[in-house]
């Protein structure tokens, strides 16, 4: 099955460790190294944005490697990940596009300090299987029976958070079912995959890391060979292996492995890396071994990941984690509140105060951990009893950075449907009559407005149409929203209403 893979990975290696770029010098066509026309990008941020800014932000990002027309680049630590990310990640990407010819854009990940002088891509994230005994020619300490935390993060590639445990996980309405499932899969035996492939998604903040963790040190703790990464890390791992040119171990040791996790799937990129991503699913499941996938919304609807791994992923269990209801919200505040007083005694918060910031913190539990922070901040720095008004004062950002409901396509079809009083067939349909194609142009136009849906994608939803008569309906509805107020006070209506 992954014979016929390995002639055009080990050209990609040489590509990767020996790395060429097509470029165009002054004296004509040449070939240059990676590290040259990185250098150069390098030189374009530092005119552009001053030696200060350079040194500061810029000057610890390396180039892991070029695969794909993917630029993969790496940094040391997660705020600079997250700082570059939020602040200068077109920047980066336009500066790559350039030099690099990285039309596919970039990635960027946090690498990893190597205590080995040849630190292996992958290890398992339990002991090696047995291996014959040998008597000591002197005592020698005993081995835990647990690996500690710091082998965790050489197993796994990504830190295993400890507190992210089955016993710390708030159960509600909105995720019982994917806490049963997790259970069920970390407790089952080697082999035995009770629901393969598990693929979970929810929205930011709702408990999707939290359960995937909690699978990987369960499964580990009852004797599973386990391997849990991020996106960025499999990525960066299987580059690493193609630059290194040791792709074929990268490959078994994955299809060593007993439990395979994955979180953020939508981030995983480049041709090659979500081929070896669709074989290593099909390879693990086909030998009976588990898969549990994450990412922020059902599998076919991640248009940027092969259509065959979207079909595999939703093949299995798929578990949605619902918004946290108020309910819900309160017990987590209530649990994480419960933790700080362990550390701070004094801290007292009344129930009347959680209950509040439970019913107006309603988006995730990031924030509520955020609430539960402000809390014991002012509580702390102020010296003064936490009352209902002190909490209005301290979690005001909170409340008002609310983020909008996330809305559907087909929400907007039917909200439009309704409204236009035609039926959601209609809007599918190839029907050209009047009182069907302008409601199925204003759902169009929302779709691009309100969703993160590429023209494509939308085009598909739409009975299978093309994406440049997506774009014809949008530009149609623009012009026409800016030259009729009734119009305009008519879309704008429908948006307030889906987002509401």
């Amino acid at each position: 099955m992954f014979e016929r893979q390995d002639r055009s990975e080990i050209i990609e290696a040489v590509v990767v460790s020996a790395p060429v770029v097509m470029g165009v010098t002054a004296e004509g066509a040449g070939e240059v190294s990676l590290a040259d026309a990185w250098d150069r990008v390098r030189r374009r941020l530092r005119a552009e944005l001053g030696e200060d800014v350079f040194s500061s932000w810029f000057a610890r990002v390396e180039i892991g490697g070029l695969v794909d027309g993917v630029a993969y680049l790496t940094v040391p630590t997660r705020f600079l990940k997250s700082w570059l990310e939020a602040h200068y990640a077109e920047r980066l990407r336009a500066h790559c596009v350039a030099e690099l010819a990285a039309p596919n854009g970039i990635v960027l990940s946090v690498r990893q300090v190597a205590r080995d002088p040849a630190p292996a891509v992958i290890r398992e994230t339990v002991a090696a299987r047995p291996r014959p005994a040998a008597a000591p020619a002197t005592p020698a300490p005993a081995e835990p029976a647990q690996p500690c935390e710091r082998d965790l993060v050489d197993a796994c590639g990504t830190v295993l958070d400890r507190r992210l445990n089955f016993q710390s996980f708030i159960i509600g309405k909105s995720n019982q079912l994917a806490f049963a499932a997790a259970e069920r899969i970390a407790a089952a035996p080697a082999g035995a995959s009770p629901y393969n492939p598990l693929y979970l998604h929810a929205g930011v903040g709702l408990g999707k890391t939290h359960l995937l963790q909690a699978i990987a040190q369960d499964a580990r703790n009852h004797g599973k060979r386990v391997a849990y990464f991020t996106a960025d890390r499999f990525m960066y791992g299987f580059v690493a292996a193609l630059k290194s040119q040791t792709a074929l171990a990268f490959k078994e040791k994955l299809r060593g492995i007993d439990l395979l996790i994955v979180d953020d799937v939508q981030f995983i990129q480049g041709r090659s890396i979500q081929q070896e991503f669709g074989h290593t699913i099909n390879a693990l499941i086909d030998a009976g071994k588990q898969i549990v996938v994450a990412a922020d919304r059902l599998a076919n609807d991640l248009e940027a990941l092969d259509e065959r791994i979207r079909s595999r992923l939703g093949g299995g269990l798929v578990v949605e984690i619902g918004e946290l209801d108020e309910a819900l919200r309160g017990k987590i505040l209530s649990s994480r509140l419960e933790a700080l007083q362990g550390a701070h005694p004094n801290f007292h918060v009344s129930p009347d105060v959680v209950a509040y910031v439970a019913r107006v913190v309603a988006t995730n539990g990031r924030d509520l951990d955020g609430a539960a922070n402000r809390l014991l901040a002012h509580a702390t720095l102020s010296g003064q009893a936490v009352t209902m008004e002190t909490a209005e004062a301290a979690i005001r950002d909170l409340v008002r950075t609310r983020e909008p409901r996330r809305v559907k396509i087909e929400d907007i079809q039917k909200l439009v449907a309704t409204r236009y009083n035609v039926s959601r067939a209609d809007i599918l349909s190839e029907r050209r009559t009047a009182a069907v194609v302008k409601p199925r142009q204003i759902a169009m136009y929302l779709s691009k407005a309100l969703t993160p849906r590429s023209l494509p994608e939308i085009g598909r939803r739409f009975g299978g149409r093309d994406h440049t008569t997506v774009l014809h309906a949008v530009r149609k509805i623009e012009k026409a929203i800016a030259e009729d107020r009734l119009l305009h006070d008519e879309v704008d209506l429908l948006k307030r209403m889906l987002q509401e």
